[in-house]
């Protein structure tokens, strides 16, 4: 039997999210392991691809790695991939104040799944997107950025959003979505 797919995640929240959107058909052959991985910079898809490829190389075996950004259409794009750690030093709250300069409050939830089947394999990327708007923190708090993120075509925020609504129309189940088709076409 190969070895087990290990997703790499420290966050029990997207670990769940994962498991409820992938469904249990894939649960046993996708184990999970929390690895400190150095935090990249660069574009979307670099950090993803480098973080596959380290954390590939510290298993020694088959890896899947998510990142999240969230870009504010009117700052280009930012704070992207770095929006870890805006979130940690401003809260949802201070995220929703960035934009006081600009009329524009549209952004982007952005997810990357990156899968690398070892030690210098091709690193494979599976990516989601969900247009919203930043607005005043709603909802609970449980999960990151959810409370000021409300998806385009809805009137609450991620936060508020019932978790099975939510899973049908994220960035990470749009990302997964993609993933799945992988899976099924391709033996890992």
């Amino acid at each position: 039997m190969s070895k087990p797919v290990v997703f790499v995640t420290s966050n029990p929240k997207k670990l769940e999210e994962f498991t409820a959107i992938l469904g249990q058909k894939y649960s046993q052959r996708i184990t999970n392991m929390n690895l400190y991985l150095p935090e990249y910079q660069g574009e979307i898809n670099e950090v993803c691809r480098k973080k596959c490829q380290t954390a590939a190389q510290m298993l020694n075996g088959p890896a899947i790695i998510e990142d999240t950004s969230l870009c504010f259409n009117a700052m280009k794009g930012l704070p992207g991939p770095y929006i870890k750690w805006f979130l940690e030093r401003l809260g949802p709250e201070g995220l929703y104040k960035m934009l006081d300069g600009w009329e524009d409050k549209s952004a982007e939830a952005v997810c990357t799944f990156a899968y690398c089947s070892g030690t210098d394999a091709r690193v494979f990327i599976f990516q989601g997107r969900t247009q919203g708007t930043i607005v005043s923190p709603r909802g609970p708090r449980e999960f990151g950025w959810d409370p000021c993120f409300q998806p385009r075509g809805y009137d609450q925020t991620y936060a508020e959003l019932p978790s099975d609504v939510k899973n049908q129309i994220s960035h990470r189940y749009k990302a997964l979505e993609i993933f799945k088709d992988f899976l099924i076409n391709n033996i890992i």
